[in-house]
């Protein structure tokens, strides 16, 4: 039996039937138990054997292939001509390695602070681990749809169950955006079946489309997609859902579930309604560069850990959208089409890397403190010094110091910025003195300075599972940083295939 062929499906599908064997098995209600403990040791065990299985991806995918990888496809309902209808190619495959590489330290991180119901609460994460390989393989239409919806369930679940004070508000606020976007896409996919019979989204990629019909249908995808990023002026939720979320829940929703909007753009958008695309970009490359600047300084006025870092993952997501709709103001025949797209790619990478780990040392203080706010401390270093020292790290990555992955996506971005608009890479390369502004004061006023109160004077530094956990995220960050060619020449080919597409007219 040829064990790759089916190995997309075993991602998907080992952490979800991890996840209801949680479900099932429970925890007595006492997280202190023998029982919440083997419970842990599964969920960790399952999420560990789903990156070790991702791992054999990496190794056998093929970075020169020009077409989908890993393909399965099976009838799943006749009556719509709808399949089960997976596939990756280079825009998909590291997002995937992304998402089996921060589930584990997911778990890990929550191991002994979830108190209440730790069954459910890592059988969550697992389903929606598995919901989100889903989003990233399924190339049928319809499928694509329900793994993108059935994914807001298990986080809606995480925050409103296990959240602070103000869960309800901030999750159904999380769940309405969302939800209320993705339902004009939807509407988009019927269009399109109307058209082609099928839920093929190659078959809607072949299609040829009239302008008007694809100005409609790139307004449904962006609202769904804007929504998910989140992009300024629909961003309001992601701040209140943060704040509200437990720590994994914030990392997840930082590190992996922002990057479907991106992924939708590209996967969706510019290939299925070109001329509809070229039509809005000069209207996504102004709202992406509203998001670098204003919510930059948005955050410079925040008071709370969290929010800061929610709000800095908006501005730094507005490269990604920049960097995929700079192809229209870019001359033809320039590299930086292709110089856009590859920083916007690795910019989504970079960023769930580091917006986890800042998320997660925010996580390690307020579990001692129990308070985010920036006031309560002051000369952390002091009695943490191994923690500081990560939380430096990670900050600087944040404002994008060389050497590190928050560099190499904003600096290509700002070079294909330059070769379409001098004001555009003005405006994008704020963000440099913005993103070092707001998070090297968030760590002078946390990390430096004399000891802040009592409460700070007793922390203890990290204990060892939250030193391998923020260990292995500072080795990524350095490593994507000092040496991205891996990352990179697995999308490239993809890439310029798409560029191609992109360029051929449907009307």
């Amino acid at each position: 039996m040829d064990f790759s062929q089916y190995l997309l499906s075993i991602l998907i599908w080992l952490p979800v039937i991890g996840g209801v064997m949680l479900l099932v098995a429970g925890d007595g209600g006492d997280a202190r138990s023998s029982k919440a403990s083997t419970m842990r040791i599964i969920a960790l065990g399952m999420s560990l054997l789903t990156f070790v299985l991702s791992i054999a991806l990496y190794k056998w995918f093929d970075n020169a292939e020009t077409g989908m990888q890993f393909i399965e496809r099976y009838s799943w309902i006749p009556a719509l001509n709808a399949y089960y209808y997976l596939g990756i190619d280079g825009i998909s495959a590291p997002l995937i390695l992304l998402t089996t590489f921060i589930t584990p330290l997911v778990v890990l991180t929550s191991w002994d602070v979830i108190k209440v119901r730790p069954a459910q609460f890592f059988a969550a994460f697992l389903i929606l681990e598995g919901l989100m390989i889903g989003v990233f393989s399924a190339l049928d239409g319809l499928l694509f749809y329900v793994f993108w919806e059935a994914m807001l369930v298990p986080m809606f679940l995480i925050i409103g169950v296990w959240g602070g004070e103000r869960r309800i508000y901030a999750t159904l606020k999380f769940f309405l955006y969302t939800f209320l976007g993705s339902v004009l896409m939807l509407v988009a996919f019927i269009y399109l079946y109307g058209q082609t019979g099928s839920f093929d989204m190659f078959g809607w990629m072949n299609l040829p489309i009239g302008l008007t019909a694809q100005k409609f249908i790139f307004i449904a995808f962006l609202l769904a997609f804007a929504v998910k990023v989140p992009m300024w002026p629909v961003h309001t939720w992601l701040p209140d859902a943060h704040v509200e979320a437990p720590t994994g829940g914030s990392v997840i929703l930082a590190a992996i579930m922002l990057k479907m909007g991106g992924y939708g753009f590209l996967r969706l958008s510019l290939p299925m309604v070109p001329d509809g695309s070229a039509y809005f970009s000069g209207l996504v490359i102004a709202l992406s560069l509203i998001a670098i600047v204003y919510i930059g300084f948005v955050a410079l006025m925040q008071k709370d850990m969290k929010k800061l870092i929610a709000y800095s993952s908006i501005a730094h997501m507005g490269f990604v959208t920049l960097g995929f709709f700079l192809l229209w103001s870019i001359q033809s025949g320039s590299s930086g089409a292709g110089l856009g797209m590859t920083g916007g790619m690795v910019q989504m990478v970079s960023h769930g890397l580091i917006s986890g780990a800042m998320f997660l040392c925010v996580g390690v203080l307020y579990d001692r403190v129990h308070s985010r706010q920036i006031a309560d401390y002051g000369g952390v270093a002091n009695t943490m010094p191994v923690f500081a020292a990560f939380m430096v790290l990670f900050s600087m990555a944040n404002a994008g110091l060389p050497g590190t992955s928050g560099f190499v996506g904003e600096f290509m971005v700002i070079i294909a910025s330059f070769k379409a608009n001098f004001w555009f890479a003005f405006l994008a390369a704020s963000t440099l003195v913005l993103g070092a502004a707001y998070t090297l004061w968030m760590v002078k006023r946390v990390v430096y300075g004399e000891v802040a109160n009592d409460k700070v004077a007793e922390l203890e530094d990290l204990n060892m599972r939250e030193f391998v956990v923020l260990a292995v995220l500072a080795v990524a960050v350095l490593v994507i940083g000092l040496w991205p060619a891996p990352l990179v020449d697995m999308m490239n080919v993809t890439i310029d295939q798409l560029i191609q597409q992109i360029g051929q007219s449907k009307l």
